[in-house]
């Protein structure tokens, strides 16, 4: 089950963070590690960071795009310490643990990382279903990003331990992020050929709606019966011109 977890770094800035979030992730028996464009890699300032995690660095896949980095996720997670104009759905670390473990024993999961000091864009953000913020002082709230890999798997951790990731519902076939990610741009068409959407507000009415189906998290089906809906909106309004 922890096989199925990916930890995903956006644009790290600093070798050394990819070989502590390695060893964080091997003293918790994390294997996945995915990088979205880092600065500087391979490194070995990433090497001597890791202290012995260099399985980590060497099967650590490099991605040109989030979307390439979370191709087969049922359950995307996203990191956050900043309020957004959007409000997603933000969870606790170990609730977002338990969420993940749940979800990685059916499927491929992804806790995202984002960059040292901006974290993630609000279009990384819309690839997620949650956000999950670790509580830290208000006066000091600063947090490296290895030392964030540690908490959050140590959460993951603690959760497989105590065999918290049995599912309680009948697991559902849910549609994976790239077919998220087909529909949302499927749905800003669609909307756009029926003259729905106004130039002033629609990055707005997106979010929103990009937001909405994130948190209801569709399956396959639900996807392809949307989309046919969808075409056939785009279809009708073809016959009528």
């Amino acid at each position: 089950m922890l096989n199925n977890i990916r930890i995903v770094l956006v644009d790290t800035s600093h070798p050394g963070n990819i070989g502590a979030a390695a060893r964080a992730m091997k003293n918790m028996c994390l294997s996945q590690m995915h990088l979205v464009t880092p600065h500087h890699y391979p490194s070995e300032e990433a090497t001597s960071r890791a202290s012995g995690a260099d399985d980590l660095l060497a099967n650590a896949i490099v991605h040109n795009s989030l979307d390439e980095a979370l191709t087969g996720c049922r359950l995307v997670v996203g990191t956050s310490a900043r309020p957004r104009t959007i409000s997603w759905p933000v969870l606790s670390p170990r609730n977002a643990a338990t969420k993940l473990t749940d979800e990685a024993a059916l499927g491929e999961v992804a806790l995202v990382f984002g960059r040292e000091k901006s974290g993630l864009s609000n279009s990384e953000l819309d690839r997620c279903n949650f956000l999950v913020h670790i509580p830290t002082n208000e006066a000091y709230s600063s947090l490296n990003l290895g030392a964030a890999v540690q908490v959050l798997s140590y959460e993951i951790y603690l959760a497989s331990m105590l065999e918290l990731n049995s599912p309680s519902e009948i697991p559902r076939d849910l549609a994976t992020a790239e077919m998220m990610q087909g529909f949302h741009e499927h749905l800003t068409q669609a909307l756009d050929d029926v003259g729905f959407t106004d130039p002033r507000q629609s990055e707005r009415l997106l979010r929103r709606l990009r937001s909405l189906f994130q948190r209801a998290r569709p399956d396959k089906d639900e996807i392809n019966i949307l989309r046919g809906i969808l075409s056939a909106m785009q279809g009708g309004k073809s016959m009528r011109r």
